[in-house]
């Protein structure tokens, strides 16, 4: 093993070659959680809320003038209150999208409009869809473009940074946290959710990797985390007070301090600079070309997810060169 890890420290194109084949390998899985794990906390929600429900005691019956009244909260009231879902959410169903049972792992990949089984040929990364011209292979329904598209990224970002830390111990570490990212972003673009399940172990990861110094030392690296999330939060409550509304989610917050954890408190300034000019840059674009509406939010997870990934692979050179170009080193 440590012959392997010799020879691509030597040879950066076999290094980029593995990076780019293991990146696509990775984009699919990707695929899997950014569709499934949404579900999955969807389920665990109505689970929840089934249980509460059997908790709840019936409402007692009230009176209004002498006279028996419907209640106005009945058990049956509770139960539409809670579990009521939109056009999006499936139902719960014994062996579908909807069952508590989801897993990444099961049930198995299916077209979602024939219900035919990928078969292993069929999901080979980028050359199973060029192969079958972007349609499923029984009923010829046109595959999304997301699917190669987030397997083509997840190759791309995981050479980028293969050729940025090299074989060294880093490399694992930010891999990790760059595939982590496009699952974040896309989930919160799709869903406006930024999973706990992803975003708090990787605090935790960066916490216990700083903790040897991989990335920064352990002090910078715990006001980093706090400082990230009581910015953002500060940020969240001085507009609600202002507005009455809420300018962004925790999940937002959780994602600087996660930031923050594993870079220092120092790239804080610049990942929320660059994710709020991404932003509105991005937003006026949508907005104009008609493909977003003023009202209609716009998560900021992803932007924050591609601030951080640049701060990630050169937070430091940025900052070096705007304290050299405004004078202040």
């Amino acid at each position: 093993m440590s012959e392997v890890f010799a020879l691509l420290a030597q040879n950066t194109e076999l290094l980029a070659l593995v990076a780019v084949l293991f990146g696509l390998l990775i984009g699919s899985f990707l695929n899997v959680v950014i569709l499934r794990l949404p579900l999955m906390m969807q389920a665990e929600w109505q689970r929840d809320c089934a249980e509460l429900l059997e908790e709840i005691p019936p409402c007692p019956p009230f009176t209004k003038g002498g006279e028996e009244q419907s209640p106005p909260f009945t058990r049956e009231n509770q139960e539409s209150t809670l579990l009521e879902k939109d056009s999006k959410s499936p139902p719960l169903k014994k062996g579908g999208w909807g069952d508590s049972s989801i897993s990444l792992s099961s049930p198995p990949s299916t077209c979602p409009h024939c219900g035919h089984r990928i078969r292993a040929y069929e999901n080979i990364p980028i050359i199973s869809y060029l192969l079958l011209r972007g349609r499923c292979s029984s009923c010829h329904t046109h595959i999304s473009l997301r699917y190669p598209f987030v397997e083509a990224l997840t190759a791309l970002l995981t050479l980028a940074v293969a050729l940025q830390f090299g074989m060294t111990w880093q490399l694992p570490a930010a891999l990790v946290l760059t595939w982590a990212l496009i699952a974040l972003a896309l989930i919160d673009y799709d869903t406006q959710l930024l999973p706990d399940n992803i975003v708090l172990p990787l605090l935790w990861l960066g916490l216990l990797l700083n903790a040897f110094g991989m990335f920064t030392d352990s002090q910078t690296a715990i006001i980093g985390a706090v400082a990230g999330y009581l910015s953002l939060w500060t940020v969240f409550q001085l507009f609600r007070l202002a507005t009455g509304k809420e300018g962004m989610g925790y999940g937002d917050f959780k994602l600087l301090a996660l930031f923050g954890a594993w870079f220092g408190w120092q790239l804080l300034p610049q990942i929320v600079l660059l994710s709020a000019l991404t932003g509105a840059v991005l937003g006026v674009l949508l907005i104009v070309t008609g493909q977003q509406r003023r009202e209609q939010p716009l998560p900021f997870g992803p932007f924050l997810a591609v601030a951080g990934w640049i701060s990630l692979l050169w937070g430091d050179a940025i900052n070096t060169a705007y304290f050299h170009l405004s004078g202040l080193n």
